[in-house]
């Protein structure tokens, strides 16, 4: 019959972290959470806080401040932990708000500047300027990479 029309928008959830927007994309979201308890793990780096247990799911939780080198997270009522899940790998992710749902058309998606504002470059996949507000999405896999999530997640 006819070809299957692409979808020419991404749906992402945007966050906050230093009154800068940043996003992902919304199909790794499983879950928007306000601050939970966090119970620490030993020897982890400064920016894996523990793990909290959702639901009866155990989810390690990083400062995506820390995680990134640009401060630390306040907990204040508008902190939230996203849960995202990548290649079965699930984990929360402090942010200091977490406030809308868009759909970013992909042609306004931009390869990274060297310049992007804020975190290390290697941390995103592009940048979209949509009606005067700069969006920074994350490259989710980076961001949630390091072997001792792998670790908590495994039960290691």
């Amino acid at each position: 019959m006819s070809e299957a029309v692409i979808d020419s928008k991404q749906k992402v959830i945007v966050f906050k972290l230093n009154q800068k927007e940043y996003c992902l994309s919304a199909e790794y979201v499983t879950a928007i959470e306000k601050m939970l308890h966090i119970t620490r793990v030993p020897n982890m780096p400064a920016f894996i806080k523990g793990v909290i247990n959702l639901r009866g799911i155990i989810i390690p939780i990083i400062d995506l401040k820390q995680r990134f080198g640009i401060g630390d997270s306040d907990h204040l009522d508008s902190t939230r932990i996203i849960i995202v899940t990548w290649d079965e790998i699930t984990v929360g992710m402090i942010v200091d708000e977490a406030n809308d749902v868009l759909d970013i058309p992909i042609e306004a998606i931009e390869p990274c500047p060297n310049v992007a504002g804020s975190i290390a470059e290697e941390y995103i996949s592009g940048v979209a300027n949509i009606d005067h507000r700069l969006f920074i999405l994350l490259d989710l896999e980076l961001t949630i990479k390091p072997p001792e999530l792998r670790k908590i997640n495994n039960g290691v």
